[in-house]
């Protein structure tokens, strides 16, 4: 089977999903995928579900496209680039039905902060990628992280807070089963675009 990473033509231009994708169907997007723990699961499940993971590590993307080939998922397609690049500049705008957002790098220290993937330019940003009623899923271990990220949507009045489905909480990424061994709780958040 072929790789399912994606070489792109042009970082400039918006990525065309029919170009991507055998047919047209919701589309869901994971931001920093890590080794593909959940995108592989999650992608199995749901193969009425289009799914692009974005990751900027090589060694992970290989990793998660072995994942993908030996499940044989025709549905996922991965890209190797920066996240927040990846949402602002090539994924279509309003193309997204879901964005998975799981343990993104919490740059502790109060002075890289600003270097955080979650902010108020995430949601703008987000926001037009998003179809209409499309939502963000977000989870952590870290308590400072989630406290920003909450309040940041909390002044956001595009989106509205609801539910993560219990089928989704269930499939754990590595780092979510690593923190739970050491008894980190996990931190979970979701909201939905006007």
């Amino acid at each position: 089977m072929a790789s399912m990473v994606c070489r792109i033509s042009s970082i400039t231009e918006r990525l065309s999903l029919d170009d991507l994708f055998a047919s047209r169907q919701p589309l869901e997007v994971e931001l920093g995928s890590g080794d593909g723990s959940f995108l592989a699961q999650y992608a199995a499940l749901h193969p009425q579900h289009n799914f692009i993971g974005v990751e900027r590590l090589l060694g992970r993307l290989r990793k998660l496209d072995r994942k993908a080939q030996r499940a044989g998922l025709k549905n996922l397609r991965l890209i190797r680039l920066e996240a927040s690049y990846a949402l602002e500049y090539l994924l279509p705008q309003g193309s997204i039905r879901a964005l998975h957002v799981y343990f993104p790098d919490p740059w502790p220290k109060r002075r890289h902060h600003k270097n955080r993937l979650i902010n108020k330019h995430f949601t703008e940003v987000a926001y037009r990628a998003l179809e209409s009623g499309g939502v963000i899923y977000l989870r952590t271990d870290d308590c400072d992280y989630f406290g920003q990220i909450v309040e940041v949507f909390r002044e956001t009045k595009e989106y509205r807070a609801v539910e993560t489905p219990a089928q989704l909480s269930e499939i754990k990424t590595d780092f979510e089963c690593e923190f739970h061994k050491r008894g980190i709780a996990t931190r979970l958040a979701a909201y939905q675009r006007d």
